[in-house]
């Protein structure tokens, strides 16, 4: 048996969308001004944040996207819709990251055997002006709903931007009082250390998302343990969680039932089970009545077996 595809209340979607295009939008234009101001002041760490920036304002593009095509709906050539896509942009998005990164510290190196003379009073403006805004897209997003997990993750993109704006204003303090040139590669290459870190974790997240591989925070084990709780339910084998999107689980497994357990409340208590406790919200559940027939099956109900007895060992 199937379970059928649950609908989720979207009334408050529409508000958290704006708020991220609004994010999206405010943060594209300061990457462009930073990225001229970067260019007319000779400040490479004013032009190191824009393209930090311009990473992050992909990313709120993706969250946007992600929270607008989620709620498209599925046809016959993709059953699941089209949030994947937010996946597969992210994951070439991250690449092109590191390849910033390499271009903003082979330029530091550079900069630092053969200073450039930096306008610091434009350095200054522009990067202040910058502060301001990440300061004001914090408050744009900050009324986000905390289990929105693509609103969350929009902040902390923010939060690295607001980072690299204090450092492009401290580098055109140094710079402006102390006449420290060397201040404007050093600070380029800390805020290239926070697009590493941004691009890194992109990278690994939707890499394992397109792998299909389990939620960091489920464990199979655990879910074949709890879906026993189901009404009648003897045993749970050949389980398999995994992610259509970041924050949209799905699983599939096979459950025995007793001789006289009811098949329909049986699957319903399954499924509420895996939403409550794992927030998987789709599950496709496998009700049988004798051994499971298909190949896999004893092989992972031993491997569930031995993981359960191992977690009650400790």
């Amino acid at each position: 048996m199937t379970a059928p595809d649950h609908h989720h209340d979207h009334g408050h979607a529409g508000a958290g969308e704006r708020r991220l295009l609004w994010a999206f939008v405010l943060t594209s234009l300061t990457l462009v001004v930073e990225a001229v101001g970067g260019w007319l002041s000779g400040s490479l760490a004013l032009l190191a944040d824009a393209g930090h920036m311009f990473v992050d304002a992909f990313a709120l593009l993706l969250a946007f996207l992600g929270a607008y095509l989620a709620r498209r709906p599925a046809d016959d050539r993709r059953s699941f819709g089209y949030a994947r896509l937010e996946v597969l942009v992210g994951y070439t998005n991250a690449l092109f990251q590191f390849a910033l990164v390499a271009w903003i510290v082979v330029e530091a190196i550079g900069r630092f055997a053969r200073p450039e003379p930096i306008l610091s009073g434009t350095m200054l403006a522009i990067a202040l002006a910058g502060l301001l805004v990440n300061l004001f897209v914090l408050r744009v997003l900050g009324g986000h709903d905390h289990d929105d997990l693509n609103a969350a993750g929009a902040r902390l993109h923010v939060l690295g931007d607001l980072l690299g704006s204090l450092g492009a204003v401290a580098a055109a303090l140094l710079i402006r009082w102390r006449g420290w040139l060397w201040a404007d590669p050093a600070f380029s290459i800390l805020v290239s250390l926070l697009i590493l870190n941004s691009a890194w974790r992109l990278l690994k997240r939707s890499g394992h998302i397109l792998l299909e591989g389990t939620p960091e925070d489920v464990d199979t084990a655990q879910v074949a343990v709890a879906a026993k709780e189901g009404e009648g339910v003897v045993d749970v084998h050949h389980v398999h969680v995994w992610q259509l999107a970041g924050g949209r689980r799905l699983a599939t497994l096979h459950a025995r039932l007793a001789d006289e357990a009811d098949a329909h409340t049986a699957l319903s208590q399954v499924q509420n089970i895996l939403r409550e406790k794992f927030q998987i919200s789709h599950a496709t559940v496998q009700i049988e009545q004798r051994d499971c027939a298909h190949e896999d099956c004893g092989a992972q109900a031993h491997d569930d077996d031995h993981a359960h007895d191992a977690a009650h060992a400790h």
